[in-house]
């Protein structure tokens, strides 16, 4: 299979989907990759890096679209990248598509077959293909509310560890997920006071076995998520519910009762997030301030750190891009129940039910495409 590589043109985004090591397992497989010139660049990644693996350097992303069978990205298709997508190229990305009609609607004019790395689901449950991100952007998550707690960046300057006579502040995690727990672990490892909130029983109960008395663990419902984000200086937003917008947990009252320049974080702001006064922002501008509380909300939180984050993608999404490349999207599909779950639109119909449901279109069951 001939599968293309485009640089990523979102902003901020210096991640890339294919490392050189990724390139070299396709090559020895027998498939050609097109690598456009710089795509890794920016974190490291040379064109000669690419091509000692065995990749062809192609000067533009036209070039690539127009030859590759398969697109292998990073971020969602910018809308000029959809328009260069045909009926039968594989896409294979993230593509967060439930918040997101005018990019849904690209792709099914596309005609292309749209697979989802976030919603890939693993042999042992989870989201394998997202778990890394998550990981990424739940860890940064309290560096960045840290960070804006300062009274430089609008916040209401406070030190969440504290020190010696004088209390730290108190962060609440909503969602004991991948992306809660690792905001949990860099909460706790900076000495702040924290509680996080989930409606798993036996997932709160795992973490008061590790963590102990360091943490509260509270049962997510209106009346705890209402009581903790009152309290606290510091939010992490980090509910998901798989290919579906996020659940506005977090209510424009609840945001104009917190304390002045508290700092709210949403993590599931790729999903619509789950604050009610969300909206996506970027790293060159990554909050604005509604009712006092300052709001971080940048859609691709691991872009920051895209050298650490290609090299964790990849690790999650190369399995899948062979399987793709040396069955077909078809047969791989037949094969692999797991990756099905990862079809979102494909020759222009909706094949992913959160999605339909959100946007308002008829799903249309994958298995009747495969052949």
């Amino acid at each position: 299979m001939l599968v293309g590589v485009p640089k990523e043109i979102k902003n901020q985004e210096s991640r890339v989907g294919l490392t050189p090591a990724s390139v070299k397992e396709l090559v020895l497989r027998g498939h050609q990759v097109l690598v456009q010139h710089n795509a890794g660049n920016a974190i490291g990644l040379s064109d000669a890096l690419y091509e000692g693996a065995g990749a062809t350097i192609i000067a533009t992303a036209a070039e690539i679209f127009a030859r590759a069978e398969m697109i292998v990205k990073v971020k969602e298709p910018q809308p000029e990248e959809c328009a260069m997508l045909r009926e039968n190229q594989i896409l294979y990305t993230y593509l967060h598509l439930a918040p997101d009609p005018e990019q849904t609607r690209a792709l099914i004019k596309s005609g292309a077959v749209c697979l989802a790395y976030e919603t890939i689901t693993g042999a042992n449950g989870g989201l394998p293909l997202l778990a890394p991100m998550s990981e990424v952007a739940g860890r940064m998550a309290i560096q960045a509310g840290a960070a804006h707690l300062e009274k430089s960046k609008g916040g209401m300057g406070l030190l969440l560890g504290g020190v010696p006579g004088v209390a730290p502040g108190h962060i609440a995690i909503i969602g004991a997920g991948v992306v809660g727990t690792n905001a949990l672990q860099m909460a706790v490892g900076i000495g702040a006071r924290v509680t996080i909130l989930d409606k798993n029983i036996d997932r709160l109960r795992q973490l008061d076995l590790i963590y102990g008395n360091r943490i509260s663990t509270m049962y997510s419902n209106a009346q705890t998520i209402e009581e903790a984000v009152l309290d606290a200086d510091l939010v992490i937003g980090g509910v998901l519910v798989p290919g579906a917008a996020a659940p506005k947990l977090v209510t424009a009252a609840m945001i104009a009762r917190m304390k002045q320049g508290a700092v709210v974080v949403d993590v599931a702001i790729d999903q619509g997030g789950c604050f009610e006064t969300s909206h996506a922002t970027t790293h060159e501008k990554p909050t604005y301030v509604v009712d006092g509380v300052v709001h971080y909300c940048v859609a691709n939180m691991p872009g920051a750190v895209a050298r650490t984050s290609t090299f964790a993608l990849n690790n999650a999404t190369i399995g899948h891009a062979l399987a793709l490349a040396d069955k077909g999207w078809q047969k791989a599909l037949k094969a692999n129940p797991h990756l099905k779950h990862g079809l979102n639109v494909c020759q222009g119909k909706v094949t992913y039910d959160a999605v339909a449901h959100a946007l308002g279109y008829s799903y249309v069951d994958p298995d009747g495409l495969l052949g």
